[in-house]
């Protein structure tokens, strides 16, 4: 397979755990701008977060609270961001 925390920059790496963290942010954006899949997206926060917080992050996602999966969400919804948020272009960091 590949390893999760070589592949990425410290700033990539930082983006990727607060779009996995924003409860709004869907797995398919992350792999949209990294091609970090949800398995992937776990991988990396299992291996930086304490396991308590993974824990908790972990529940919130698969709890119905989080909209961390397209299907979950509102289909009126078609966007990655807020919409007072800056453009997500193709580029790896968007909001720096």
């Amino acid at each position: 397979m590949f390893s999760i925390g070589n592949e990425f920059t410290e700033r990539e790496l930082d983006r990727i755990l607060e779009m996995a963290w924003e409860d709004r942010t869907p797995f398919e954006a992350i792999l949209f701008q990294f091609g970090l899949t949800e398995k992937g997206v776990i991988k990396i926060m299992r291996t930086h977060l304490k396991r308590s917080n993974f824990k908790r992050w972990r529940k919130r996602v698969n709890s119905g609270v989080s909209q961390k999966h397209l299907k979950k969400r509102n289909p009126e919804i078609n966007r990655f961001r807020c919409s007072r948020q800056r453009a997500i272009t193709g580029n790896k960091i968007s909001k720096r």
